[in-house]
């Protein structure tokens, strides 16, 4: 917790790392000064792309204690505006899961060998970005905590698979890794309600560490500010409840 007697710094900027089949992708990167040792958290971009917003996240996470950083997922897309590189990934069906899990995986090994870091690490996404942390965190190890906000498609059926997604995130429950927080508005319909209590009753089954909240007067992407489908009441729980998870799991 900060106190106005404190001081406060932090360092962000754009690095280069090798991400999926050895390609170097950039990423976007903040840290708190000092010697830490502080816990790292790997931010998953949603479908609108590396965007202004995820960035602003970085660096939320770096104020909050946590060495965190954003891979740029559509890197393999080009260079352009956020939102014309994202409605291009779009076009051309998604990026591939596969390598949304080797460049998240690469930015995590990245953050936990710096000096600074504890070793300990997690895992945030929205939207697009909720649904492969939780693939994420159920096709690899080695996370602490993961959070998936509103993620849409976890269940899938089989014949909404393509090559880019051709697994349901749904059937690798078992192999969930790691405490998972889910964040989820009722108004939503991707996913829908009924689909976030199929997620839920499926991770119990299976035995797994999880909190899941569906929040009232709330739809997809309640936390977006520079959006119509921002709930201001919502949004500041929502945080609280991530930071306090992230707070159990990673500098507990």
């Amino acid at each position: 917790m900060y106190t106005t007697d404190m001081y406060e710094g932090m360092i962000a900027e754009t690095i280069t790392l090798e991400g999926h089949n050895g390609v170097n992708i950039n990423a976007y990167f903040a840290r708190p000064m000092g010697s830490g040792p502080f816990p790292a958290v790997v931010l998953v971009h949603h479908i609108p792309g590396w965007d202004e917003l995820y960035k602003e996240f970085t660096r939320k996470f770096a104020h909050h204690g946590y060495v965190a950083i954003c891979p740029n997922l559509f890197y393999d897309f080009g260079h352009g505006t956020a939102e014309d590189v994202a409605a291009l990934t779009r076009s051309k069906g998604g990026a591939y899961d596969e390598y949304v899990i080797a460049d998240a995986m690469a930015a995590r090994d990245y953050v936990t060998s710096l000096p600074y870091s504890s070793g300990k690490a997690g895992l945030i996404g929205t939207c697009s970005g909720g649904r492969q942390t939780f693939l994420i965190a159920c096709s690899t190890t080695g996370w602490d905590a993961a959070v998936e906000c509103w993620g849409g498609n976890v269940i899938q059926s089989a014949d909404s698979l393509t090559p880019q997604q051709p697994v349901a995130p749904f059937d690798l429950t078992a192999d969930l890794c790691c405490p998972l927080l889910g964040l989820f508005g009722e108004e939503d319909v991707s996913p829908p309600p009924d689909q976030v209590a199929t997620h839920e009753a499926e991770l119990k089954k299976h035995g797994k560490d999880i909190e899941f909240h569906m929040y009232e007067k709330a739809g997809h992407g309640f936390f977006y500010y520079d959006k119509p489908m921002y709930r201001q009441e919502q949004a500041v729980d929502g945080w609280q409840k991530v930071f306090s998870f992230f707070g159990k799991h990673l500098q507990g």
